[in-house]
């Protein structure tokens, strides 16, 4: 994958801030946030920073900077997308039904996850910008469509394609 594995061995000199000055570094363990939902309980959110558009600019310079844009083209984007989602679908092997928050598993089982979680998303995002996508913008729009293909009043609790209801 390309990431930075410098700032995951300790070197300084190929560190990226995020907007707010703080330290790449600072961000490397995964850590989940939990927050109070109505009724007490607890939903998981993702932190503030880094935002997408923080996400490219620093694989554009880690790109950037080893000269490897003649590789990073849409279609080998692809492919390499791919493969690391396959790593993650390996993650989940034989394990049968896996509850959220993922209970049994071990710091170091977590900690694999998030890496290939995180490189899935690095793919997404460069793969996205090669190809002049603004994501974030894309999802708001696809999920309006959702929102209409899906209404809640006929959709709730189940699990049909929106082709398989009735008006």
């Amino acid at each position: 994958m390309s990431t930075n594995g410098d700032a995951v061995n300790g070197h300084k000199d190929d560190l990226s801030t995020l907007s707010n000055g703080v330290a790449l570094t600072d961000r490397l363990r995964v850590r989940p946030t939990l927050t109070n939902g109505a009724g007490g309980d607890e939903k998981f959110t993702f932190s503030k920073e880094p935002t997408l558009e923080e996400v490219r600019r620093l694989q554009a310079e880690f790109t950037d900077e080893r000269d490897w844009n003649q590789f990073h083209q849409p279609r080998n984007l692809l492919l390499a997308l791919v493969g690391e989602v396959g790593e993650v679908s390996e993650l989940f092997q034989w394990r049968g039904e896996v509850a959220e928050g993922l209970p049994g598993w071990t710091d170091s089982e977590r900690e694999h996850l998030g890496q290939e979680l995180s490189d899935v998303l690095i793919y997404l995002v460069e793969l996205a910008e090669k190809c002049h996508v603004d994501l974030p913008q894309a999802v708001l729009r696809k999920m309006a469509l959702n929102r209409l293909k899906y209404p809640a009043s006929k959709v709730q609790g189940s699990s049909k394609k929106y082709t398989e209801y009735k008006d």
